[in-house]
């Protein structure tokens, strides 16, 4: 018995708009047309890279926080969890304002989460500049 989270797949739907602007549309237009074409197919690739990536990043950042900020539970939705990323980001940045990362242990803890943390989001938005850094 087949339900709509079968096959295709959200990945494979957008692979399939990929293919069609990168194979059928991209090469047959000019211009301007052209360029969003390359652009809308990016996107695409981006998102793909997202949805891959997604809970390994949330996951590695809310474990970077509780290094920071002290443990705290995790919600159980994606939706709760990404809220309650802002929240622990804006109490990290306060606590930074604040001059807690000025020096000492905890600065190098925050330079290496932020470090880590903005690595993760270049391998979601763009990959090739990273594999240019090595």
């Amino acid at each position: 018995e087949a339900t709509m989270h079968d096959r295709p797949t959200v990945d494979e739907l957008l692979r399939a708009v990929e293919l069609l602007l990168d194979e059928q549309l991209v090469p047959s237009l000019e211009g301007s047309r052209k360029y969003n074409a390359r652009v809308a197919a990016n996107v695409i690739r981006i998102v793909r890279r997202e949805l891959q990536h997604e809970e390994t990043q949330l996951d590695a950042e809310w474990r970077g926080l509780d290094m920071l900020l002290g443990a705290a539970a995790r919600p159980a939705s994606l939706a709760s969890t990404k809220q309650q990323l802002i929240e622990r980001n804006r109490e990290l940045s306060d606590r930074i304002r604040e001059g807690d990362a000025d020096a000492g242990h905890f600065r190098e803890l925050v330079l290496a989460h932020v470090r880590d943390t903005v690595h993760a989001k270049m391998e979601v938005s763009n990959p090739e500049w990273l594999a240019g850094e090595k």
